[in-house]
């Protein structure tokens, strides 16, 4: 699974969404992201996971064996480290 595939089903679910995907292995299944969108808003940490979850549900059973999540509103991104 490309990170173009990963990035336009999160955009599906959060079409705000800024994303960014880093292949931690390389083999385009262990993947770190960071996404960026205002439906974060008032969503605790957990909540976002589930967010970005159910947006992979389906590539999370198979092609996505890991994935790591940073997950922010716009406004805590200056807070944020990279």
């Amino acid at each position: 699974m490309t990170a173009d595939q990963i990035a336009a089903k999160i955009r599906e679910a959060l079409p705000d969404a800024e994303v960014a995907l880093e292949d931690l292995t390389g083999t385009k299944d262990h993947w770190k992201l960071r996404v960026i969108s205002t439906a974060f808003a008032g969503k605790s940490l957990m909540q976002r996971h589930r967010v970005i979850n159910a947006a992979l549900a389906d590539e999370l059973k198979g092609p996505i064996h890991a994935l790591t999540m940073d997950v922010f509103t716009p406004d805590e991104v200056g807070a944020a480290p990279p």
